[in-house]
């Protein structure tokens, strides 16, 4: 009788268990490193070949106006992990750690303490990923940029990196069961460049296995990258590291082909590995409960302004492609027009996985929007910081971006807590979505560059 009551107890258990698993959806959350939000096949681009993210896309949710807060690696991460601003989690250094409170107010420590089996692959971005075993299950995060090859990078020896974390993805799925919910981040190194100051580098070193994509096809350069444009810059923007970076990359017709031909490369290496993903998730009975999250830390510039990176707080800089595939909705393409941040990614997850957030993150939920509900009231507008400065070479800014207009407030360095200003911009999105027409100084805009600036301040004072 015994034997008989603890097995059946181990059944109800068991049964129990997997329920509670099957209740709770399983989680991805794909990362990738300065891909531009028009970088997608889905996101109008003629030219990328991304079947796999346009396919989910397809069934899914996507978001035309999505946009971080920060526009830079480790801020915007601590950001994405947080839920909150950088004036409220005060990671501005490729150096600092969360501290272990921090880490356990993340999404990744939330979703550990509901139970949920958590791992992390790929560019940690906020100091050591060691630090963060304590609420990872699985832990394949590296420090700083790492490498796409081995060795001599001109050779392209070994594996891609973008190749072994689909290795390393499709390992953690092996080690999953219906039993317990998981939750998997991956923030991927690509496109990132692999930086150099070498003019002859391979700033964007791309898999072998895709070295003819592209190869008969001319990428046209942007309008905003004729000369007229950068020379309207200020001088400390025109010497600033966006226009060192541009000398390497793009600085003639030949080099601009080669290298937005090895960076779309390089996220036609990701999209593969998405559909790896999903191919696995299929096979392994974890399709029809499992939410997919595909979004980037930030935008990039390909010769915007005679630019390249990021930094400043224009569309093309902080916009990002974001799409969200939730299973068991009507399978057809949803397209959100509201504003979606990098800070919502947090309670967006925890909210999917029926996670109460913690209360000091400050992005919101876009389960709502997913569900294809309009909410009676939603965001209009953000506010944009950043304060790394890199010894002078990148310039710190602020700024606040609404429906129609974005105002840009370059700061001074020694005075970027007080928000002391040399330079401002005025852009009318409506009539002038490229910010190519500065109205700071026209006398027409005075009232609006008002506005702006007192929208500016209250931002400022209501983000810490």
């Amino acid at each position: 009788m015994h034997r008989l009551i603890a097995a059946t107890i181990t059944i109800l258990v068991a049964t129990n268990l997997a329920a509670r698993g099957a209740d709770r959806p399983n989680i991805i959350y794909l990362m990738t490193d300065d891909q531009r939000a028009d970088a997608l096949g889905c996101m109008g681009n003629p030219v990328i070949h991304t079947p796999n993210i346009d396919a989910m896309a397809r069934e899914g949710v996507v978001f035309d106006n999505a946009f971080v807060t920060t526009a830079i690696c480790m801020t915007s991460r601590a950001c994405v992990l947080t839920g909150q601003y950088a004036a409220r989690h005060g990671i501005w250094d490729f150096g600092v750690n969360l501290t272990p409170e921090q880490l356990s107010a993340t999404y990744l420590g939330q979703l550990k303490a509901a139970g949920y089996r958590t791992g992390f692959i790929g560019k940690w971005g906020v100091g050591n990923p060691k630090a963060a075993d304590s609420i990872l299950d699985f832990n394949r995060g590296f420090p700083g940029q790492s490498r796409y090859f081995e060795g001599d990078v001109k050779e392209k020896q070994g594996r891609h990196l973008t190749a072994q974390m689909g290795d390393q993805a499709l390992e953690f799925l092996a080690g999953c069961d219906a039993n317990q919910p998981f939750h998997l981040s991956i923030s991927f190194k690509a496109p990132h460049c692999q930086d150099s100051k070498d003019i002859l580098s391979d700033q964007f070193p791309s898999d072998k296995a895709f070295a003819e994509l592209y190869r008969e096809v001319t990428i046209p350069q942007p309008f905003t990258s004729g000369a007229e444009y950068h020379d309207r810059m200020p001088d400390f923007l025109k010497n600033s590291m966006n226009r060192d970076r541009w000398a390497v990359r793009f600085r003639s017709p030949a080099r601009y082909q080669q290298s937005v031909k090895d960076y779309y490369r390089l996220i036609t290496g990701v999209d593969t590995v998405v559909g790896r993903i999903r191919e696995t998730l299929r096979q392994l009975g974890f399709e029809q409960n499992t939410v997919i999250v595909f979004t980037s830390d930030h935008g990039f510039f390909l010769g915007e302004y005679g630019f390249a990176g990021k930094w400043t707080p224009h569309d093309i800089s902080i916009r990002v492609p974001l799409v969200i595939y939730a299973p068991n909705r009507e399978a057809r393409m949803l397209r959100r027009s509201e504003m979606a941040l990098g800070i919502d990614m947090a309670p967006t997850i925890l909210d999917i996985a029926g996670v109460q957030p913690p209360e000091a993150m400050q992005g919101v939920s876009l389960k709502p929007l997913v569900a294809g509900e309009s909410p009676q009231q939603w965001r209009t507008s953000f506010f944009y910081e950043h304060w790394f400065t890199a010894d002078g070479r990148i310039v710190p800014s602020e700024g606040v971006r609404d429906q129609r207009w974005k105002y840009a407030r370059y700061l001074v360095p020694e005075q970027i807590e007080e928000g002391e200003t040399r330079w401002e911009e005025l852009f009318d999105l409506q009539t002038d979505p490229h910010e190519s027409v500065n109205l700071a100084t026209d006398p027409a805009y005075a009232a609006v560059l008002k506005e702006q600036r007192t929208a500016w301040l209250q931002w400022r004072r209501t983000v810490q």
